[in-house]
């Protein structure tokens, strides 16, 4: 009788927040869709499409379009299908089984997850009470524990806090690890390393089309690195790993810079907006205990009664994430926050948390 290898016994498909809500503040998504010109182009342009054909192998029209809107060389651009999948294919290739990968607690749990299904010795290193990534304390560990490559999101999910660009140096320099750094919302801050990933031979930064560019259904992700990096990650990814249709997207979105930025600027406005209305509650109300400063397009909050808040929002179709004594609010549309705000405002009050 067949038994499964002990690295999967027990695991249980991901499971994300299912259901039908009106507001949906669960998935730091961006609010903004394709407008009908956008959507028209599109449909153009896939009526073109050989769909008895294998996608390119390379994305090049998509990696083209991505290197021309951040300003990086296009020969360091992989292509991938979400930036989950490069990380798999980061931990499954460019790393041994029994090779060391930090990770960071709290910070997104796919690092961990990937890291053990391709069996590497996975740490976590506790950003303690403050929620900060030490830099000091992380070159240390590194250094004592012979880690082969670290990786963290920078602003950090679920925290919404930033590394300075300056510190996020001062790691990659101290060390001859790998640092695989997921600057998934850094669109929304000020302190990228894309312009530096050709002055180091040991950072892969890694890129989503899901947040800022607004394009979640497609699962389109980048990993920009070194040309030594950058043709290990192409020789070792499957041959047609982004369907001619994500490509097709990808292109043509990331074309439309000026929409894109105002887009951006935009949802900070939006989350600095919401940010703003929970800070006003947190005055009148102790259960929330800390709202923390974004460099996303989310708020996290401490809340010891964040489960009750969830399930509560939940009952009136909002939907927000819930983490064990926090929660995470992505910034929706000025109808969605106030709507939420409100709610949130109606549920303090009700469960008597003055």
């Amino acid at each position: 009788m067949y038994t499964l290898c002990e690295k999967v016994q027990g695991l249980t498909p991901y499971a994300p927040l299912s259901g039908q809500y009106r507001i949906r503040l669960d998935a730091n998504e961006s609010y903004f869709t394709p407008d009908a010109m956008m959507m028209e182009r599109f449909a153009k342009e896939l009526a073109r499409l050989d769909l008895n054909r294998y996608p390119d192998p390379y994305a090049v029209e998509a990696c083209k379009a991505f290197a021309e809107f951040y300003g990086v060389p296009e020969s360091s651009v992989t292509a991938g299908n979400g930036s989950d999948e490069l990380i798999g294919i980061i931990c499954g290739s460019l790393l041994q089984k029994g090779d060391k990968l930090l990770t960071f607690s709290p910070d997104f749990s796919m690092y961990q997850f990937y890291g053990e299904i391709y069996e590497l010795e996975t740490l976590a290193l506790s950003k303690g009470d403050s929620l900060q990534l030490d830099v000091d304390e992380a070159i240390r560990f590194i250094q004592e524990n012979g880690v082969s490559a670290v990786i963290f999101s920078n602003p950090c999910n679920p925290t919404s806090l930033g590394l300075s660009r300056e510190k996020v140096r001062k790691l990659i320099r101290s060390t001859e690890a790998l640092v695989v750094l997921d600057e998934a919302y850094m669109d929304f801050w000020d302190q990228s390393m894309l312009p530096e990933t050709q002055q180091y031979d040991n950072l892969i930064v890694l890129k989503t089309c899901s947040k800022a560019i607004g394009m979640a259904a497609i699962r389109l992700g980048f990993a920009v690195a070194k040309p030594t990096l950058t043709l290990a990650l192409r020789a070792v990814k499957s041959p047609y790993n982004v369907n001619s249709m994500t490509q097709l997207f990808g292109a043509q979105v990331l074309g439309c810079k000026e929409y894109l930025d105002w887009c951006c600027k935009a949802l900070v406005k939006s989350r600095e907006a919401l940010q703003q209305g929970l800070e006003g509650l947190a005055a009148r109300f102790p259960a929330l205990e800390q709202v923390y400063p974004s460099c996303t397009n989310f708020v996290f909050v401490r809340c010891s009664a964040a489960k009750t808040i969830q399930t509560a929002l939940a009952e009136r179709s909002i939907a927000v994430r819930c983490f064990d004594g926090y929660l995470r609010i992505t910034a929706g549309s000025s109808e969605e926050n106030a709507a939420f705000l409100a709610a949130l405002t109606e549920i303090l009050v009700k469960e008597g948390k003055a």
